[in-house]
């Protein structure tokens, strides 16, 4: 028994096997399986555009009396135009899944693939509303991006960035509020709205500016009224004992 437990033992030091990466149509599959949970028609929408193509390729080339030629170059334009229309549903499911859900402005920044960085958690949370405010730091500066209100989160952002400004030596601060009200920035615009913000700090500004956000910290919860823990003094009599 020891001897058939120690032979299927791995052998010490050996390396562990790698986790093999999904294969593309894998990755298709699973968004397509995603986007029809909440999007039903996406499967005689993606269809219709493949066949649409096609059929278009096979009307010009009855037209201009290739139709084997045009049906066939047809093929490959209504694969592309299916994927593409399949993909932007895919992304407009995914974002109505996270719609109105606490870091949905967070996770629709995390599609930003360069040029910005932002931090996983909020650097302002009113406890009572569960209003937040992310940070990011790019070439344009700082940017703050609100969830909550516009009439309630206001208040949350300008006090965050006047905490934010008195640490970045005159950098630029941006104020996004993300939402679907008057002056808001609906989520799936979000991403675009920051990457149009044109830079004007360099890539040693930022550095300087990224230590001085690391030295400021994160969000911070206040402190019950009534009681200052830095103040407050021990009850020596009790400590004694009466």
């Amino acid at each position: 028994m020891a001897r058939d437990s120690s032979a299927s033992a791995a052998p010490a030091g050996s390396t562990p096997a790698k986790v093999k990466k999904p294969r593309w149509y894998t990755q298709i599959w699973q968004a397509y399986q995603m986007t029809r949970k909440n999007d039903p028609a996406v499967t005689w929408i993606v269809l219709g555009t493949f066949v649409g193509i096609i059929a278009l390729g096979v009307l010009v080339g009855l037209l201009i009396h290739h139709t084997i030629y045009m049906t066939l170059l047809s093929i490959p334009f209504a694969v592309l135009g299916a994927m593409f229309l399949l993909a932007r549903r895919a992304e407009s499911s995914a974002y109505a899944n996270i719609e109105g859900q606490p870091g949905a402005s967070r996770a629709a920044l995390g599609t930003i693939r360069r040029g910005w960085t932002f931090g996983e958690e909020p650097v302002a949370v009113d406890p009572r509303t569960q209003d937040m405010v992310f940070r990011g730091l790019g070439r344009a500066g700082v940017v703050l991006v609100s969830e909550g209100p516009a009439n309630r989160v206001g208040r949350l952002l300008e006090a965050e960035r006047k905490r934010t400004a008195r640490v970045i030596s005159g950098a630029p601060v941006t104020i996004i509020q993300s939402g679907n009200e008057e002056g808001q920035v609906a989520l799936r615009s979000l991403p675009r709205a920051v990457q149009r913000l044109k830079p004007k700090l360099t890539k040693q500004e930022v550095a300087e500016v990224s230590k001085r956000l690391t030295a400021l910290g994160g969000v911070r919860m206040p402190v019950p009224k009534g009681v200052d823990p830095l103040r407050a003094r021990p009850d020596r009599k009790g400590m004694r004992g009466r």
